[in-house]
């Protein structure tokens, strides 16, 4: 098990760029896998998640070529919709909850056999939120407990268009279904409770497929086919989260992120954090591939807690642990609501921030759906567990640079699933 330890920063300086963005780089493989000819991913980010999608392609027959950099770019020769081939073996997605999800659609809709897996982590993972509405347009897939949890066996079939109301926001499911409605007859219309991340959305019109959205409601025609292009993957928001909270917090400190992406359904954090009292600005805004980036310039300031409510959680799903290390610092209470779901990522986050934190010497409350997270105290460096959980292992680290004395995280090893090179740009803008 590798660790990290990180102590009280004096300041952090510098201009830096975070590697691509993951849900992107997932559906630019997915994507250029499924088109017709050659996908060239520029800024791709190759770490263990995306890299496991890329193998699970690799053995249904697609040809997926490395660049000799560390970020690409990656060349993809697609089979078309139709033109992936059955793979001799189990389909082992890692860690990866976006890529076992998100091929379970795809796979619906082919004409063979294949197997969903992953690590054990992953197969603690619920998985019915997309099996069901799956099997309501004709897929047959099998599991542990009916289905709910991987392996997943998956027997293609031919798909029907449905209209679906999505009981939570969940861009991994809104994705694996339109995914399935590529290769399905007819419409398929969903309907969302909130807006999710909508990555898959853009990345559908950039390739020329027809996918209209209008208000919470997401109405696709599926082609015949279409055809592979270019894609470039801007900075991961969700990485970058960790440097624009780490610069909030630590006094003296002045940061440039540069092209970043900033998709509104994904910088809920960016609202939040300027409603504490934050001082975050965009510079340089443009659109890539349909996608918003922007750079990011961050000074320190002080903090005041908030009321974060249920409608702010989806733009902010993967930055609550770093969000809690905000509160944690800020002064006054700030209270987490609707964040159930938080539950059933890698780790329970909840329970887990909450209880990491809370060794470093923070004053919260678990809930059901939350946290109350009363902040200000001084914060002592202690020995804390990651819990196989990337996002987890990051937000420590960067809460161990407020603490006295030395902070030590363990299962860092995890941090490779999303972001390759943390500790090392960590300890650049740190000193």
């Amino acid at each position: 098990m590798k660790s990290i330890a990180v102590r009280k920063s004096r300041g952090i300086h510098g201009t830096i760029t975070v590697p691509g963005d993951k849900s992107i780089t997932h559906r630019a493989i997915i994507l250029g896998s499924l088109a017709r000819g050659t996908t060239v991913v520029k800024g791709y980010l190759p770490s263990d998640d995306c890299l496991h999608t890329a193998s699970a392609f690799r053995s249904m027959g697609v040809s997926i070529q490395e660049g000799r950099t560390a970020s690409g770019p990656l060349r993809i020769e697609g089979k078309g919709l139709r033109g992936l081939s059955e793979p001799s073996g189990v389909l082992d997605l890692g860690n990866s909850g976006t890529g076992l999800r998100l091929l379970a659609g795809v796979l619906a809709g082919q004409d063979f056999f294949s197997v969903l897996t992953g690590d054990e982590s992953l197969r603690r993972r619920p998985m019915r939120r997309v099996v069901d509405p799956l099997r309501r347009m004709g897929a047959e897939i099998d599991g542990r407990e009916g289905g709910n949890m991987a392996p997943l066996a998956v027997r293609g079939r031919r798909l029907q268009g449905i209209a679906y109301a999505l009981p939570v926001a969940s861009a991994q499911v809104k994705s694996a279904l339109l995914l399935a409605g590529l290769l399905a007859e007819g419409r398929t219309v969903l309907a969302e409770p909130l807006p999710s991340r909508d990555h898959t959305e853009r990345m559908f019109r950039g390739l020329g497929i027809s996918v209209e959205v209008e208000g919470l409601e997401i109405s696709l025609k599926p082609p015949s086919e279409f055809s592979g292009r270019e894609i470039e993957v801007p900075g991961d928001f969700s990485s970058a989260a960790f440097f624009i909270v780490a610069a909030t917090i630590v006094k003296d400190s002045e940061l440039m992120i540069r092209h970043v992406g900033v998709n509104p359904t994904r910088t809920g954090l960016l609202e939040l954090l300027s409603e504490m009292g934050a001082e975050i600005r965009l510079e340089n805004l443009r659109e890539v591939n349909h996608e918003p980036v922007a750079d990011l310039a961050v000074r320190s300031r002080p903090l005041k807690g908030i009321s974060i409510r249920p409608e702010s959680v989806p733009k902010t799903i993967d930055e609550f642990p770093i969000l809690c290390v905000a509160a944690a610092v800020a002064e006054g209470e700030t209270v987490v609501q609707g964040a159930e779901e938080l539950r059933v990522k890698e780790s329970d986050r909840i329970r887990t921030i909450a209880r990491e934190l809370s060794k470093l010497g923070v004053d919260l409350k678990e809930r059901p759906d939350g946290l109350v997270i009363r902040g200000g105290r001084k914060l002592s460096g202690a020995r804390c567990r990651s819990e196989d959980d990337h996002r987890i292992a990051m937000a420590l680290a960067i809460a161990g640079l407020v603490a006295e004395g030395e902070t030590v995280v363990e299962g860092a090893e995890w941090i490779e699933t999303s972001f390759p090179g943390f500790p090392s740009l960590l300890k650049s803008v740190t000193g």
